[in-house]
């Protein structure tokens, strides 16, 4: 925890509540939705303002790859978050996947009800793990602080950048 950027015991326990809890909702999503193809089929299917490219994706012969993908990256995402392990390598994954489902959800300018005009917690979600990158959230009671501290890693180039060193 001392390579952390934080030293402040509330701000790293805000740091470790919300990477556990974005966590959890990619955890929860590939739980959820684990086995059931046609899930991404039927979500890409009811787009709206993006439906000449979501829509054709979900007619498309590759949406069982991008099931496979959908579903294993939100377990993995989930998993590194709620460890604490490569959040600086999950983090713009899971950033990608966020504006990924802005856009899906998006009926211009509202996203899924008139409830939302540009915003919504896609954006937030994105924004929160933007930050726990930059703080480094891994380091704080995550693995990536054990892991970066293995003689391996410290050794290899990619490795260290892999846990944010």
């Amino acid at each position: 925890m001392s390579q952390a950027n934080s030293n402040n015991a509330a701000e790293r326990f805000v740091i470790v509540i919300l990477r556990v809890m974005v966590g959890w909702v990619f955890l929860w999503a590939a739980i959820h939705h684990y086995g059931d193809s046609a899930y991404v089929g039927k979500f890409l299917a009811a787009t709206k303002t993006f439906h000449p490219v979501y829509g054709a994706l979900a007619q498309s012969s590759a949406l069982p790859l991008i099931s496979f993908l959908v579903e294993y990256g939100h377990l993995l995402i989930g998993l590194s978050l709620i460890s604490g392990l490569l959040v600086r390598a999950s983090g713009p994954f899971a950033i990608v996947i966020m504006l990924l489902y802005w856009t899906a959800h998006m009926n211009f300018p509202y996203i899924d009800n008139p409830n939302y005009l540009i915003v919504d917690e896609h954006l937030i979600i994105a924004a929160v793990i933007a930050w726990l990158m930059i703080r480094r959230a891994g380091y704080v009671c995550g693995l990536d602080g054990v892991a970066a501290r293995m003689a391996g890693v410290q050794r290899s180039p990619a490795l260290r950048r892999l846990v944010g060193l």
